[in-house]
């Protein structure tokens, strides 16, 4: 059998007073960073911007890309991977939940029992990087 495609994603880390924001889609149990899938045609920091414009309704003023973080996909057969681009994302107003998201949450390191794989292995990146607590 051949290996499932990775799913190719991007999201972004607002990062405030050592600590990340996540999210929560209505619907789902876990947190996660604001982001999605790269569509087809766009740069993984084309739909890092396009994504928190959706999600959290409103604009990055700049995206630097962090890591990219290669995990097990949440709530998809074993072996299928999730390759997510992390971009330290600086927002030009309060963030807000929009489109699919239910709730905000700011978050550090102790939270990761909250999030799925991929979520897991970025907050251990970013305290590691010494960003978040």
């Amino acid at each position: 059998m051949l290996p499932l495609p990775p799913i190719v994603v991007s999201a972004v880390a607002v990062l405030r007073d050592r600590r990340v924001l996540m999210v929560t889609a209505r619907g789902r149990d876990v947190l996660y960073l604001p982001g999605g899938k790269v569509d087809p045609g766009e740069t993984s920091a084309q739909a890092a911007d396009r994504e928190t414009r959706e999600e959290l309704g409103v604009s990055a003023l700049r995206l630097e890309e962090l890591f990219t973080i290669r995990a097990q996909a949440h709530g998809e057969p074993e072996g299928r991977e999730v390759w997510m681009t992390v971009f330290a994302a600086e927002l030009d107003r309060e963030p807000r939940p929009s489109g699919e998201i239910d709730s905000l949450h700011w978050i550090d390191g102790d939270d990761a029992h909250r999030c799925p794989p991929a979520g897991v292995a970025t907050l251990e990146r970013l305290r590691a990087l010494g960003l978040i607590d």
